[in-house]
């Protein structure tokens, strides 16, 4: 018997043919349990991929559901964090390492050295003529600018040249001459007083000792550096409001009583340097560094300002904030040195004038 099939079913064919009927009937019945297995074997095949494609297609349409919500996520999250990121730069960020002594002498001497070079004609801001004239106009200039100063003890000098003028002098025709100052009773009752202190106790001359200076009425350690440094030579660290501000923004100390700035502040430096150092100082106060808005965009230290960004950036817009000659204005005193004029100075307007400040 010869059954049609592949090889295999043909050989076993073959072998049955020539082995006899019970041979034949056996082969038969294996060819078909080997089909009945195919068979099976390819149904079960198909019937795995079915589920498989079913399971599939499910996950396959849910796909673009997921990444989109993957997609709002992601959205949600990098909002978040901008806003984070947002929040923490307009906190002040926490402080680094400290700065070693060594580093910071170091960059505040770098500072004094460049504003040298920005303003090599800095100096007292105030007109004098002799030490007294010095002591008095700066023990007026308490609560009031250099410049309104100036512009009013032209009048006061011209009626009262000396001390023992001064010391005898009708307190309301003094109120009267130092009203534009302000607190001109109050500055009235000192400049009498320490113009009899000076006639009673030094011959009508103006001690250039600290610890003289200070026992006049009226007069602290800034009037007296102010005066030791600019008539007498000798140096002295003029601890004034702008010389405070600056001093704490370039974190040179962290000080607030005028005293320890001093004393923190002078360790920093040679002592020669002290009476530049504070001109340089204020002369940046007035000018560029100012209290409410710094010019930090055309500031000339700003790579070693710690306190950079507190104020204008835009080189454009801070050139606008400049004061006095950085400004294009007049200065503060009507009859600056000559250094100040060569360097495009201009000089104040007398009491009544325009300043342009």
């Amino acid at each position: 018997m010869v059954v049609r099939g592949d090889s295999a079913v043909g050989e076993q064919g073959s072998d049955a043919a020539s082995g006899g009927p019970k041979k034949a009937a056996k082969a038969v019945k294996a060819v078909k349990k080997a089909a009945v297995k195919k068979t099976a074997t390819k149904k079960a095949t198909a019937t795995k991929q079915a589920a498989k494609a079913t399971k599939t297609a499910p996950a396959a349409k849910a796909a673009p559901a997921e990444t989109a919500a993957k997609r709002v996520a992601s959205k949600k999250a990098a909002s978040k964090k901008a806003a984070v990121g947002k929040a923490a730069a307009a906190k002040p960020q926490p402080a680094g390492k400290p700065e070693s002594q060594t580093s910071l002498v170091r960059r505040a001497r770098r500072i004094d050295r460049e504003l040298a070079e920005v303003y090599p004609y800095a100096h007292p801001e105030l007109d004098f003529e002799n030490p007294f004239q010095l002591l008095v106009a700066t023990v007026l200039s308490a609560q009031t600018t250099d410049l309104r100063v100036n512009q009013t003890t032209p009048t006061l000098f011209a009626k009262y040249p000396t001390p023992e003028d001064l010391a005898v002098a009708n307190p309301e025709e003094v109120e009267e001459i130092l009203r534009p100052c302000g607190f001109f009773r109050a500055k009235t009752k000192s400049v009498i007083g320490l113009s009899k202190g000076l006639v009673e106790e030094f011959g009508g001359e103006v001690p250039g000792r600290l610890e003289d200076l200070v026992k006049l009425p009226g007069v602290g350690r800034k009037t007296a550096f102010v005066v030791l440094g600019n008539a007498f030579g000798r140096p002295g660290i003029t601890v004034d409001t702008h010389f405070q501000r600056l001093v704490r923004r370039w974190r040179w100390t962290a000080e607030t009583e005028p005293d320890k700035i001093e004393a923190a502040v002078g360790a920093l430096f040679p002592r020669s340097d002290w009476t530049d150092l504070s001109h340089h100082v204020i002369w940046h106060g007035r000018r560029m560094c100012h209290a409410r808005k710094p010019a930090c965009g055309v500031c000339p230290i700003a790579p070693l300002c710690p306190a950079y960004g507190e104020g204008e950036t835009d080189p454009e817009k801070a050139k606008k904030l400049l004061k006095y000659e950085k400004g294009g204005f007049p200065g503060q005193r009507l009859n600056p040195p000559q250094a100040y004029l060569d360097a495009g100075g201009r000089p104040a307007p007398p009491l009544g004038g325009v300043s342009g400040t």
